[in-house]
């Protein structure tokens, strides 16, 4: 990190150290807020610090690349890390504090507790395609929100059924931190800003914003009137002529994210999942 980003964010990387710290902020009367992250920052990353911090007077990002979110078939090793130029970006930002623990700091010897989520986590959404995934989220988010005890955390909505799942858990467990979404941020051309963006091939990256251009012809399409089945099955075949490979791309109920048949039914946010090459990316829009 450089000189003038290490004299403007604290740095602690265990629970101990983290809470004696926010304790003393709290006694000083201030607020916190809260954002998590696995690192590999970019400007997504920062416009959750931005939105922060409107919400409270200190911001604490986290940096932790959580093993017990990835299967075994996923990218945890060659997941990108960059946590020089991270806590330079979240210092420029005006954050304050950075907590990246260790794996042994998070999950100590003998760790055997897991999160049982129903509700929006077993929607067929991601679920279906990583199935241990957002237990894993579910137990860092509780321990980092019983760590930092937070007055708010802060969630892209790029990962929206992530960001139902949270809610829901911290409503359920009776945590006092509210949960709050962000909008996506995009390139230019739409395409919704990811880590994992950095893998994606030179052709790849040219096809890349045509997932977010089959969102917005779909959302289009249902409020010209248009079924929901039919405005489904032309997207599908768009993205396969563009060259992905299709997870999911479907309407789901705003708030439970249950199937949706009609526009009468509620609120629909269009989610979809699809890969070019060995890249995975997903997206999501409100109609």
């Amino acid at each position: 990190m450089t000189a003038s980003a290490a004299s403007r964010v604290e740095i602690v990387r265990d629970v101990a150290s983290l809470r004696a710290r926010l304790a003393e902020r709290r006694r000083a009367g201030e607020t916190i807020s809260l954002v998590p992250t696995m690192g590999a920052l970019h400007a997504g990353h920062i416009s959750l610090v931005v939105e922060a911090k409107k919400h409270a007077r200190r911001v604490v990002m986290s940096i932790f690349v959580n093993p017990a979110q990835f299967a075994p078939s996923e990218d945890f090793c060659s997941y990108p890390r960059s946590f020089e130029t991270d806590a330079a970006l979240f210092a420029a930002a005006e954050g304050d504090l950075i907590f990246a623990p260790s794996v042994e700091a998070m999950y100590g010897e003998g760790f055997a507790t897991t999160i049982n989520l129903a509700g929006p986590a077993a929607v067929g959404l991601e679920d279906r395609f990583r199935p241990t995934h957002f237990a894993g989220v579910a137990i860092i988010v509780a321990k980092l929100l019983n760590q930092c005890r937070p007055d708010v955390a802060i969630f892209g909505e790029k990962d929206f059924q992530q960001l139902k799942v949270v809610t829901r858990m911290a409503r359920d467990l009776d945590f006092e931190t509210r949960i709050l979404g962000a909008p996506t941020v995009r390139e230019a051309d739409g395409l919704a800003l990811s880590s994992r963006n950095i893998f994606l091939s030179a052709k790849e990256r040219a096809r890349a914003p045509s997932l977010y251009a089959a969102l917005r012809r779909c959302a289009n399409d249902i409020n010209a009137g248009v079924a929901i089945e039919t405005a489904l099955d032309t997207a599908h075949a768009t993205l396969a002529a563009a060259g992905f490979v299709t997870d999911y791309f479907e309407a789901r109920h705003a708030e439970t994210l249950g199937p949706i048949a009609s526009r009468g039914e509620g609120p629909i946010r269009l989610l979809a999942a699809a890969r070019l090459g060995k890249t995975r990316l997903i997206d999501n829009i409100a109609l």
